[in-house]
């Protein structure tokens, strides 16, 4: 062998052995006799934890790359949402139809107007839902 790879291995050899040392060094502290004692104690649930999160990465990995069940619930949300947001551009458009119609119209409505008014059901179904909202909102009042 050359002089220069006697000379490495005689270098790893001084290198390892100084890193023994130090590690038994760090090894005989009390501090860290106590801290792998307690390591040692706590294995049987870190080797559970770390059982549980590979299971969950494992499936969160089969959910991410399973094309399928992303278009189901993609599919599934729409499903939901569409009946929704036509449900909301429905009550959009009439109240703007309703603000143009009020807007035009110089009808004045006195007490016999109301009065005729009173008997409307969609008036009657609004009036329920404004005293049922008040009475919830004067309950939760109460109890905060």
């Amino acid at each position: 062998m050359s002089e220069t790879m006697v000379s490495n291995l005689e270098q790893q050899d001084a290198s390892a052995a100084l890193v023994k040392s130090d590690v038994l060094d760090q090894l005989l502290k009390p501090e860290v006799q106590e801290a792998l004692t307690q390591l040692v104690d706590q294995l049987p649930k870190l080797s559970e934890m770390m059982s549980l999160m590979t299971k969950t990465y494992e499936l969160a990995q089969k959910v991410a790359s399973d094309r399928i069940l992303i278009q189901d619930t993609v599919g599934g949300i729409q499903e939901v949402v569409k009946p929704l947001t036509e449900k909301v551009k429905g009550y959009a458009s009439a109240a703007i139809e309703a603000n143009d119609r009020a807007e035009q119209s110089e009808n004045v409505i006195g007490l016999f107007g109301m009065i005729k008014l009173m008997k409307d059901p969609e008036l009657q179904k609004m009036l329920r839902f404004g005293q049922a909202y008040l009475d919830i909102l004067g309950e939760r009042k109460k109890q905060g």
